[in-house]
């Protein structure tokens, strides 16, 4: 084969590469918030595990309470199981899928010496009972049997060692800012919030950058100075403390997301104990600046005879409360330091 045959063959082979890569590139990608209706179910007797899909809720008798509809995750940051994740990259809208997760991924392989033997006085009365879902020593289980003053425990999952089967489609991708932050605050904390966007302008101390021209006449014009002169030059500088910093208060303009607190929210078990880790991951998939808790306790019904909103003659003005607005602010930059 000629040169220039070979050349034209490495030729072609490379566009084919670039083809198959420019293919895979227009699909659905890391960071694209994705729309997906799933089902998932175990592998062996087909146990349902979730699903977002109504019919399927009615036809398991799951809790009717719950809402059922498609949900909103962002690819590439854990939101569903790697393997579905891999499966969903570089589909379209309308893609759909069937992914079998292993169990090592899912929940785990079963562990024997996760079966233990305890003190049934470390498990309330009310809870004495095989299938009692318990908490001992900050770890979840289940019981299996009581004998005598004795309780064997299972602190496996209960999907331990069952690999899950998903079945997916992907509604749509998601590219209003308002639906993300909505989908992300359900994927977080399975509650459906009052949110809005909002550009503040708010006060901040940033630190005064040395004027370089300032640094550069301080310096020595005479370089040929001799060497006891640049001695001693060296001796008052090491003589010298660093000056202080010098901080300055600016107006800077901050994009907001602001968050209605509910007492819903203001008891969320997920809020309560990972409200810093969830304000970050919304700061840096939203791309925003900080997030604003805001609550708002409005007057009426409020008053009563002697109280605040009766107090007639004492500055009350008939007693209405003007509304009173208290301000939680979770900041990028404050957020970063608490977590490291």
């Amino acid at each position: 084969m000629s040169n220039d045959s070979e050349a034209e063959t490495e030729a072609a082979g490379g566009g084919d590469e670039e083809a198959e890569q420019s293919q895979e590139e227009t699909g659905l990608q890391e960071d694209d918030f994705v729309l997906l209706d799933y089902t998932a179910r175990t592998t062996d007797d087909g146990t349902l595990v979730d699903t977002t899909d109504p019919e399927v809720a009615e036809e398991e008798d799951v809790d009717a309470d719950q809402e059922f509809a498609p949900r909103t995750i962002v690819l590439g940051h854990g939101h569903i199981f790697q393997s579905v994740e891999d499966d969903i990259m570089g589909k379209e809208v309308g893609g759909t899928g069937t992914v079998t997760v292993p169990a090592e991924e899912a929940f785990g392989t079963y562990d024997e010496d996760e079966v233990r033997t305890i003190s049934k006085d470390k498990i309330p009365e009310d809870e004495r009972y095989p299938g009692a879902q318990v908490r001992i020593d900050g770890q979840e289980g289940f019981v299996e049997t009581i004998i005598g003053g004795r309780a064997r425990v299972d602190f496996n999952h209960p999907l331990a060692g069952d690999d899950i089967e998903y079945e997916y489609e992907v509604v749509d991708v998601v590219e209003d800012r308002e639906e993300k932050a909505s989908g992300l605050l359900d994927v977080f904390l399975d509650m459906n919030l009052n949110i809005w966007f909002q550009t503040d302008t708010v006060e901040e101390e940033q630190l005064v950058e040395p004027d370089e021209d300032e640094e550069a006449a301080e310096e020595p014009e005479d370089e040929d100075a001799d060497a006891e002169s640049g001695e001693d030059a060296e001796e008052e500088e090491e003589d010298e403390e660093e000056p202080e910093p010098e901080f300055e208060i600016v107006e800077v303009e901050k994009d907001s997301l602001y968050i209605e607190a509910t007492p819903e929210l203001t008891m969320n078990q997920q809020w309560m104990m990972q409200k810093q880790q969830i304000g970050q991951q919304l700061i840096d998939l939203l791309g925003i600046d900080r997030i604003v808790v805001q609550e708002t306790i409005d007057g009426s019904g409020m008053g009563m005879p002697g109280m605040m909103g009766g107090m007639g003659g004492m500055g009350g003005g008939g007693g209405d409360i003007e509304e009173a607005l208290e301000e939680a602010d979770i900041d990028a930059d404050d957020l970063a330091e608490e977590l490291e």
